[in-house]
């Protein structure tokens, strides 16, 4: 149906609006970006379940999507002072993540496509994290420490494609700490408490530290903290808990910095804004004369500028998507996705 859309020029002095659109989980968010840079408007609207003992419900996360979609659509162009006339390209996060979530954003993508004669790009979220980074900080080939609820992983761009030099081989370090959070009795999401608690200890208890080669496991540090609450002082056990779990993400970047030989360190995801990580990652990149970058901790968590940034991106080097092209995948992972820019 796009095929009639041509693939832009980045150098272009035409300003190139795009509209991103992020539904991966319990977060809706919508943020418009242009070809220089320049941030517009980002976004959100984040699901909330009342009990947070379980987590939270899929399908309840999609009916919230599709219930504050074209109202947070509405609020965002407003913020922005623009109409849907002036965009010109329609992004969305297609993977990985919730299906039903995933399907609720694809298929507000897709109408506002349709109705506005728009192209339409659909990309993947853990690669837009990556970029947003690129994007704001101005690093060039950075290693990234990505964590996020459900990943931990250490990513360096070979190529055309980002691969994987290390990973978590049970959870990520957000689903980790959120977990132990909800344990020692704190609503979801846990990971901003316990950063907070870090600061109130320096008594380290000794905690299963799993590092195998590249990957490491967090399973285990998880059940011998769960094991010790009530049975030591709890600001000693956060602090314990928060620095080890750290500590081992920290010695598979050690070699992952070896192995690749970039210069440049920057972390991506959720658990980006963490400060806690922040310091002990401040002291690791003066020790090995690595430049760190931080990106601004509203595009750490999951938001729609990000994913407007990487569709812009892919829209500039690859035209645009054919709406069968558009289809949603769940699993897709980092490391499956080429990058032709």
């Amino acid at each position: 149906m796009f095929s009639v859309f041509k693939k832009k020029n980045k150098n272009s002095k035409h300003r190139l609006l795009s509209l991103g659109i992020e539904s991966t989980a319990h977060t809706l968010g919508i943020g418009i970006i242009d070809n220089s840079g320049k941030e517009y408007v980002n976004i959100k609207r984040q699901f909330k379940q009342e009990d947070t003992a379980s987590g939270f419900k899929p399908f309840d996360a999609a009916n919230f999507h599709y219930q504050n979609a074209l109202p947070l659509l509405k609020d965002a162009l407003t913020k922005a002072n623009l109409k849907m006339k002036d965009i010109d390209v329609i992004s969305f996060s297609k993977s990985p993540g919730l299906a039903p979530s995933l399907s609720v954003g694809a298929t507000f993508a897709r109408t506002l496509s349709i109705k506005y004669n728009k192209p339409i790009v659909g990309v993947n979220h853990c690669v837009a994290h990556l970029e947003i980074g690129k994007t704001l900080t101005g690093a060039k080939d950075p290693l990234f420490i990505f964590t996020s609820g459900a990943n931990t992983q250490i990513i360096a761009r070979n190529y055309n494609k980002y691969r994987v030099v290390g990973e978590t081989l049970d959870m990520g370090l957000g689903n980790l700490l959120d977990t132990f959070a909800r344990d020692l009795g704190y609503g979801f999401p846990g990971g901003p408490v316990l950063d907070k608690m870090y600061f109130e200890s320096t008594n380290y208890i000794d905690l299963p530290y799993t590092v195998k080669g590249m990957d490491l496991a967090f399973s285990g540090l998880l059940t011998s903290a769960q094991k010790k609450i009530e049975k030591v002082k709890k600001e000693d056990l956060v602090y314990s808990f928060v620095h080890t779990a750290y500590a081992m993400v920290l010695e598979v970047c050690e070699r992952a910095l070896s192995y690749t030989k970039k210069k440049e360190i920057m972390v991506v995801g959720g658990v980006a804004a963490s400060k806690a990580l922040k310091s002990m990652l401040e002291s690791f990149c003066k020790q090995r004369g690595v430049k760190m970058f931080l990106v601004p901790i509203a595009a750490c968590m999951d938001n729609g500028l990000m994913i407007a940034d990487l569709g812009l991106k892919e829209y500039i080097a690859n035209g645009s998507n054919k709406l069968e092209e558009t289809i949603i995948n769940p699993t897709e992972r980092v490391d499956q996705v080429i990058i032709n820019f």
